[in-house]
């Protein structure tokens, strides 16, 4: 009796085991076998200096507690950003090539400057977003942006105006504050916003409209003076700063700043970087990065982003139209 009841037991845990492989092998499908195993580049479209790598380099930083490899940044300058993303689009998807995107990804397609859409990449994360201001020299002969704005409509189009390559959210900041003014700029665009700022600081332009964040240390030291922001209300450490709309213009636009892979990434290496981003995100010096620079904490989740790209893309494509805005 002692037997038969000790092979009943026997059976009993027999007939569990193919029920708990399952369990084993679905818990460990679950992680991406092996991965990482290798560095991850994070290609950045801009010139270094910006705050687009200043954000990369952060999260790139942030990322090195939380994942046995380490995330390498990768510059790829050039039109407007299209060059990097481009290179990213065309990747292998394995997760070991992933871009900083910024809302250029939704305006360089309407202009035809490049072949990919928003869609042709997989949002892993959004961590930024940050507002276009305008910036000229700290001895500039405006000291309101009322002043500069009468200055470049009486010189229609001799004020030279920064951005960040044509179709890109700097340029498209300009061109929505001409529109709501009637004041006419010299669009110049450059490799990136870092590239602007510093040709601002030699002289070579009159201003730049790009975000707090790419023109605080030179604003903090003296050099440089922010004459309004386009945001809905005044931005953290630039405080004194008018918003446009507090001197009667009404136009808020700027930009976001995240984290996506080549399209086709399979599930669960997308859920282990999501996992991942949200880590770093997370990181007390991550945000201090973010605070330092001026750059506003803006999370979302991959569905969020999504949400937030399809949008954006709708709502510059009516822009561009309205403004006549072509390559």
């Amino acid at each position: 009796m002692i037997r038969f009841a000790r092979n009943l037991r026997r059976l009993a845990v027999l007939s569990l085991l193919p029920a708990a492989a399952v369990l084993v092998a679905g818990t460990a499908s679950a992680q991406p076998a092996g991965f990482p195993s290798k560095p991850i580049e994070l290609v950045v479209p801009f010139q270094p200096g910006g705050g687009t790598d200043a954000l990369a380099r952060a999260f790139a930083d942030a990322t090195r507690k939380h994942m046995p490899q380490s995330m390498i940044i990768v510059n790829k300058p050039g039109a407007s950003g299209a060059i990097g993303w481009q290179d990213v689009v065309n990747a292998r998807p394995d997760g070991y090539r992933l871009a900083v995107v910024t809302v250029e990804l939704t305006t360089l397609p309407h202009m035809g400057l490049a072949k990919f859409t928003y869609e042709d990449l997989t949002p892993i994360v959004r961590l930024n977003a940050d507002q276009s201001a305008i910036t000229v020299r700290a001895d500039a002969p405006w000291n309101t942006v009322e002043e500069f704005l009468a200055a470049a409509r009486k010189d229609s189009g001799k004020l030279s105006m920064g951005n960040a390559g044509n179709g890109s959210i700097w340029h498209l900041a300009a061109a929505a504050l001409e529109d709501k003014t009637g004041a006419r700029f010299n669009h110049t665009p450059f490799q990136g916003a870092g590239p602007a700022v510093l040709a601002l600081l030699g002289g070579h332009i009159d201003a730049v409209a790009v975000s707090p964040a790419e023109v605080t240390t030179y604003v903090q030291a003296g050099k440089l003076k922010t004459l309004a922001v386009m945001a809905e209300q005044r931005v953290k450490g630039f405080d004194k700063v008018p918003t446009l709309k507090e001197r009667g213009i009404d136009l808020v636009i700027g930009t976001w700043r995240g984290i996506a892979a080549p399209k086709n990434t399979p599930p669960e290496v997308v859920a282990y970087l999501k996992n991942l981003s949200q880590k770093a995100a997370n990181e007390p010096a991550f945000r201090e990065v973010l605070d330092k620079q001026n750059l506003g904490f803006s999370y979302a989740d991959d569905v969020a982003f999504k949400a937030n790209m399809a949008k954006d893309n709708a709502y510059f494509k009516a822009l561009m139209g309205k403004l006549d805005i072509k390559n």
